[in-house]
Order: C-alpha cells, then structure tokens, then sequence
C-alpha cells in the first residue's frame, strides 16, 4: 500500500492591525507586532502534521515482503536438561526473593508499630504501665514467697531424709554387729569340742568307746532297713 504523500504546508495569512491591502504598507513598531504573533502561533498550534514514516522503515499496516510472505517463525529448540536447571535456578530465587521481601516487611511493620507505640505514650499509657509493673512487682512477691516456702519444705524433707538414712545405717549397724556376735559366741561354743593337743588321747579313747557304723541302707520314709556289722 503507497504512502500518501503529504500535500503542501498551509499558508497562514496574518494581518496587522493597520495593514492596507495592494498599496504600501505602514511601517508597525515591535509593540504592535506582539498580539498578531500571539495569533499565528495559536493557529499553528491547531495545525496538525501528516504523520511521514522514518526512512527505512514500515507503518503498521504495510503487508509483509513477497520474499518472507510464507516464512514461519520457529523458536529456538531448548535443552530440557538446561531448562531443568534454569527453572530450579529460578525458584530458588524466588523462594529468597520472597523471604527477603517477607523479613523486609516484618521489619518495616515493626518499625512502624514501634514508632506508634511511641507516638501514643500519652498520660493514659504511662498510667496503664504503672498499673501493670505494681501488679507485675505484686505478682513477683507472691511467687518469691512461694518459692522460698517451697524451698523450705525441699530442705526440711532433705534433712528428714538425711536423719531418716543415719538411723537406717545406724539399725544396719547395730543388728550387723548383734549377727557377729552370735556368730561369734557361736563359734566360741564349737569350739570347746575342737580336737586340740591337750584333749587328743580323751577323744580317741572316746572314739574307741562308742565305735558308729555308718555303712547302712535305708527306706524312702528314711528308716534303716540294712546294715553291715563292724569287724
């Protein structure tokens, strides 16, 4: 489709206030001058120019050449491994852009609460605060007073413990020693039948007296049934 070409530019004719058509023409100072070039820049202003291509190029609604009418625009093939790579690539960076942009955000509404919060530190706040320390001090006291009470309990019952586990150890004592000297007098008391140097011939002479048999054979209830005879 040809460009229209652009017709000849228009004249604008501007007369001054004085002028006298086909004789000569007055000669008009500079202040007079001022309103008619006020005018005529005005009418210019309303003129509008045809709209004329850059050189070398095409409007929007020039066809396409004859030598790319049938050509079609195939993009670019794409490695799927790469494109792998890429789009992990890019939700990393989203994901850090993100959390950037959330933390960025967290400390901008901090700010602006804090700055609030100051803004509002009126007579009612400060009172409102004193309230809250006298019941926050109240409160202390009354779990300092717990505390110690039960502090005092933990250590009397440590000390019952302690008395508790002296006595046990003491009792443990007392019947270990008691357990030793029965064994003791036990012991004591086997002993006047020990063979010693001094009583060997009574003992013998003793054994000889009342010789005892023990080759014998007995019953389930226990009782002797056979017995050999001493030579």
């Amino acid at each position: 489709m040809p460009l229209p070409r652009p017709g000849p530019e228009p004249r604008i004719r501007c007369r001054v206030r004085g002028q006298v058509h086909g004789g000569a023409q007055p000669e008009v100072g500079g202040a007079a001058m001022l309103p008619a070039l006020s005018r005529c820049r005005a009418l210019l202003g309303r003129c509008r120019p045809l709209p004329v291509p850059a050189r070398g190029r095409k409007s929007r609604h020039d066809p396409p050449a004859k030598s790319k009418a049938g050509r079609l625009k195939v993009p670019p093939p794409v490695d799927p491994a790469e494109l792998l790579v890429v789009s992990e690539r890019y939700r990393q960076y989203r994901l850090v852009l993100q959390a950037l942009r959330v933390e960025f955000k967290q400390e901008v509404l901090r700010k602006q609460h804090e700055e609030r919060l100051d803004r509002e530190s009126g007579e009612e706040v400060m009172e409102e605060h004193r309230k809250l320390m006298a019941w926050n001090n109240a409160e202390n006291e009354r779990l300092r007073k717990k505390r110690e009470e039960r502090l005092r309990r933990e250590e009397e019952e440590l000390q019952d413990r302690k008395l508790q586990g002296a006595l046990n150890h003491a009792r443990l004592m007392e019947d270990f020693l008691k357990q030793k000297e029965r064994e003791v007098l036990q012991l004591q008391e086997e002993a006047r039948n020990f063979i010693t140097p001094e009583n060997l011939d009574e003992r013998i002479e003793e054994c000889l007296d009342n010789p005892r048999n023990y080759n014998f054979a007995i019953d389930k209830e226990g009782r002797i049934v056979k017995q050999s005879m001493l030579s």
